[in-house]
């Protein structure tokens, strides 16, 4: 006994055979045809028209669908060689009605159109052409009968266009909705791929705020213990210290780097530091100090809560300028650190005396594989609507300044 999953491969299979199925119907209609020519008279029916005449619309249903307007023609053809050579109406002339279905469903505008105007006319030409048997009564037919005769032969063939005309409208909308739907996909598959783009990017500011900071302190204290190891055992193992406290801070803030990317909450939230801010930009500079790099650090104005990304990114400015200084301002080099509250925002500057650094590193952001701390700085910057500007300072230097506005300005309209 045939199983559900057989009845679906063998829908699957007439799905992908369209031609095939349409053959066999028109082979059932064929015979039903012949069956028609045999049983006819020989003086009503001219064999030698009427054998091509249903061979060419058996055709045309087993060709519909890989040609409907051809297929089309092809049965406007048989009908008016029907009407000139007098081939009555027979079972083959179904063809007619499957194949202004097809065109109305799957043909082209222009063909449509002149379906559903065979449609109307050929019912017409039909009654004309033949108007019933031959008999007295036939001659006491008035012509009201006549029409209502005409009215039942074409009410078949306008069902069949307006039936195919509405397939054409549903496969339409389908498509319509299938293109539209494709195209969200599209637009949410691009929307995801610039959020994990800036995600990324955000992540490897903060990476590179983390690493290059601490272990910039950390090679610095570990070759000042190398320095003073044997002269200076104690200021060696106050090195080590710092070495080991700030490894520790670095490991807590690459822990928090890796709970943004892990799906679930953390178990355990003493593990994770939370974002710095402002307030610790005072601890930040007393680390620098006790790295070797004298600091002069100042608040201008009076200090007040703000965003949380405006303070992260003050925090991640000093911390990266501070480092850059200690990198390549040379030796016996100063900094100064200005932090100014305005009424709207937040000001920065951060100074050194130092040999300051290459043009490219900050005009090209390092076409060396360098410079990449200030192209996070001004993608910080930019994220809160704020300025930056970083070059080298009159008389020798950097200088790195920068303003953060409390709130991001409005876009203009377009």
């Amino acid at each position: 006994m045939p199983t559900l999953g057989d009845v679906q491969r063998l829908y699957d299979f007439l799905r992908r055979h369209p031609t095939g199925v349409d053959s066999f119907w028109a082979v059932i209609l064929f015979g039903f045809s012949l069956l028609w020519m045999v049983k006819a008279p020989m003086h009503t029916v001219p064999r030698a028209a009427a054998v091509p005449v249903v061979l060419a619309l058996c055709a045309a249903v087993a060709l519909r669908r890989r040609a409907p307007e051809k297929m089309l023609i092809l049965a406007t053809v048989c009908g008016v060689v029907q009407v000139v050579l007098n081939v009555e109406q027979n079972p083959a002339d179904f063809a007619m009605l499957v194949v202004v279905y097809t065109v109305a469903a799957e043909g082209k505008r222009w063909a449509s159109r002149f379906a559903l105007v065979a449609a109307l006319v050929a019912p017409i030409v039909a009654t004309l052409r033949w108007p019933g048997p031959d008999h007295p009564e036939a001659e006491q037919r008035t012509w009201w009968g006549a029409a209502i005769a005409t009215v039942f032969i074409t009410i078949p063939f306008v069902l069949a266009w307006v039936l195919g005309d509405s397939i054409r409208t549903r496969r339409a909308y389908y498509a319509q909705l299938e293109e539209r739907a494709a195209r969200l996909e599209k637009e949410r598959e691009a929307q995801a791929k610039v959020a994990v783009a800036a995600e990324r990017a955000r992540i490897a500011r903060e990476l590179h705020d983390v690493v290059a900071h601490n272990v910039s302190v950390m090679v610095v204290q570990a070759d000042g213990a190398a320095y003073v190891m044997d002269a200076a055992p104690d200021q060696a193992r106050q090195a080590l210290e710092t070495i080991s406290g700030t490894g520790r801070q670095a490991l807590a803030e690459m822990r928090r780097l890796l709970g943004v990317l892990r799906s679930g909450a953390p178990s355990d939230d003493s593990d994770y530091v939370p974002q710095p801010d402002v307030e610790q930009i005072d601890d930040l500079v007393e680390q620098v100090r006790g790295a070797g790099l004298p600091v002069d650090f100042k608040i201008v104005g009076s200090p007040r809560p703000l965003p949380s990304g405006v303070e992260l990114t003050a925090y991640r400015i000093v911390q990266e300028a501070l480092t850059n200084t200690r990198k390549h301002g040379g030796p016996d080099v100063g900094a100064s650190v200005r932090l100014t509250y305005f009424d709207d925002g937040l000001g920065l500057l951060v100074e050194d005396d130092g040999r300051g650094a290459r043009q490219e590193m900050y005009e090209d952001g390092g076409a060396d594989g360098q410079g990449h701390g200030l192209i996070g700085m001004r993608e910080r910057v930019g994220m809160v609507g704020g300025t930056l500007d970083a070059g080298p300072r009159p008389g020798g230097g950097f200088r790195i300044s920068a303003l953060l506005p409390l709130s991001r300005p409005a876009e203009r309209p377009r």
